[in-house]
């Protein structure tokens, strides 16, 4: 199965070039309290752990310790293949997790069955995933991207909402929570359609809940509380990522980039948000600073 690295690579987004360029001089939006970290007690913040693939690729021990010691207790996994969890058993890397304060609420994933096999095929590839999500402590299972080959028209989006409903439906057996992973790429118009509100509207919306991630919808023109008005409740988890004030829109740490968090928070309870995800994609720096700052941020951020 193609890991997300993979994904990733075909849709553009790790285009050539260095990832770590030199340090720049930056600082914290408003909204920040201005006690100290030590002062002010830990809030539950996740990581999506895939901002740190090539520390992991190093030792995936030690970035956990990392991750722990900055003070995130949540961990989303990626890098699910030939039922391992970046290399280890679901049992395992539960317990690497727990002996370290943190959980696993979350995973993405998808399924090793490519859709010219047929419906039943892929709902049974994913039958399996599912039980490994479980046994990991997963409760929700996200599915993480399409492929482009898989988004081609509006037909393939037809294709995918029954696809997700279906994986709704085992996923509500095993007593976990399905989810959709968005990147910019839903929000272009095909004949008049938008694939994430076709998705939204196709959906079960018990069976598929969204992970929104709000630097990908806002890149793509849209603002993420307009959805959380369009479709209340459906958003229990959210990516929190921020963005440059430059040409290219890049990765920028939650706090220090253009991006106005504040009224998103505060429509939290209408979106349904049950869980958050800081992820950076690309960084300037290395990613375990980034991943600092973004806590930090986030930490002390009065309306989190």
């Amino acid at each position: 199965m193609e890991n997300r690295r993979k994904f990733l690579k075909t849709a553009g987004l790790l285009s050539a070039g260095a990832l770590i360029a030199p340090g720049f001089a930056c600082k914290p939006k408003t909204g920040v309290a201005t006690e100290s970290i030590a002062s002010v007690a830990n809030k539950n913040i996740g990581i999506q752990i895939y901002t740190l693939r090539d520390q992991i690729a190093v030792s995936l021990e030690k970035t956990m310790e990392g991750v722990a010691e900055i003070g995130y207790k949540w961990i989303e996994a990626y890098g699910y293949e030939n039922r391992k969890i970046l290399g280890k058993t679901p049992k395992e890397f539960k317990e690497l997790l727990s002996g370290l304060g943190m959980t696993m609420p979350s995973i993405h994933s998808v399924t090793e069955v490519s859709s010219g096999e047929g419906k039943a095929a892929i709902l049974e590839a994913m039958k399996v995933t599912i039980e490994d999500a479980h046994t990991a402590g997963a409760k929700y299972l996200v599915y993480a991207f399409l492929k482009p080959e898989e988004r081609k028209n509006m037909e393939d989006y037809v294709r995918h909402a029954d696809l997700f409903n279906g994986f709704g439906e085992l996923c509500k057996d095993a007593g976990i929570q399905f989810a959709y992973h968005n990147h910019d790429f839903e929000f272009i118009d095909f004949d008049g359609q938008m694939p994430y509100d076709y998705l939204l509207q196709n959906t079960d919306p018990d069976l598929v809940k969204m992970e929104l991630d709000l630097y990908w919808i806002t890149k793509g023109g849209q603002n993420p509380v307009d959805y959380f008005k369009k479709a209340p409740g459906r958003f229990e988890l959210w990516h929190v990522k921020d963005m440059e004030d430059s040409p290219e829109k890049f990765f920028a740490e939650v706090g220090y980039g253009t991006m106005d968090f504040e009224p998103i928070f505060a429509a939290r309870e209408t979106a349904g948000m049950k869980y958050i995800f800081v992820e950076q994609d690309r960084s300037r720096r290395d990613p375990m600073e980034s991943i600092k700052m973004s806590w930090e941020f986030l930490n002390k951020a009065e309306y989190v």
